[in-house]
């Protein structure tokens, strides 16, 4: 039997994985935690072989608290958060996989599949050193530091594009998508919450459809209807809407500072 061990401070978060798992005869639930305290307990006490952590937890992030652990043989760990700007920090420390809310049931079985591979993969145990060593290595703190990448994940591929390198981003139903010159990738995630994650980076919306970087941005032209043409370096041109012109000092202003 795979232990496995469930952390997560939402109860119903905690029911859909343990739901999801019982469909997984060799899966075992050992324990279910809502806080670090408690998952740091749990991990020690009964060393499990497997446990799906969420990133934000009360006091304390999920990270942090794996810094405590100390049985001998360090579980996989598969991160299960809403807030993918933390996947940076997972691969790093190289979790076997993370899942983002709401969970996809393919992403899910693969993840489980993957869990399952390593543990009774030869060499497994070299492996959860490595991850362990990383731990003391990253010197993790409980203020996770921001990454100059957005992580992507694509057709089974994980990309990390810079922020740099972002031109605009493209909404595309329940998904937006991200170009980055000639290449561009579908994400799954809504263009609010994109929104919100690039704005501090140097980022603006300009249409319900389109968010752009400030300095991609080449030429803008006022046209007769009150909306701006957009101009950016790859060549595509885009609209400023008049419900976004609340945008438009602040591309000036970043591109006279240009």
């Amino acid at each position: 039997m795979i232990r496995t061990i469930i952390v997560d401070d939402e109860e119903l978060a905690r029911r859909g994985i343990r739901k999801r798992l019982s469909r997984h005869s060799d899966f075992q639930v050992v324990a279910e935690c809502s806080n670090a305290r408690e998952a740091g307990q749990a991990i020690n006490r009964e060393s499990p072989d497997v446990v799906f952590l969420d990133v934000q937890l009360p006091g304390r992030s999920g990270v942090d608290l794996l810094s405590d652990i100390s049985v001998k043989r360090f579980p996989h760990i598969i991160f299960v958060t809403a807030h993918d700007q933390y996947a940076v920090k997972a691969f790093e420390i190289n979790a076997l996989d993370y899942l983002l809310k709401p969970i996809d049931d393919d992403r899910f079985i693969c993840a489980v599949h993957r869990a399952r591979e390593a543990i009774h993969a030869e060499g497994n145990l070299d492996i959860t050193r490595r991850i362990a060593d990383a731990f003391d290595t990253l010197q993790l703190r409980s203020n996770l530091a921001a990454s100059d990448r957005l992580v992507i994940r694509s057709g089974g591929r994980v990309v990390f594009a810079r922020y740099s390198e972002i031109d605009w981003v493209e909404a595309a139903g329940d998904y937006v998508t991200v170009h980055c010159g000639a290449k561009s990738w579908l994400m799954r995630v809504t263009m609010s919450a994109m929104e919100q994650q690039l704005k501090s980076r140097g980022f603006v919306r300009i249409h319900r459809s389109a968010i752009v970087r400030i300095q991609a941005i080449s030429e803008m032209c006022a046209l007769d209807n009150g909306e701006y043409r957009v101009c950016l370096r790859c060549g595509t041109e885009l609209r400023l809407s008049r419900n976004y012109r609340d945008a438009l000092p602040q591309m000036l202003g970043a591109s006279a500072r240009g």
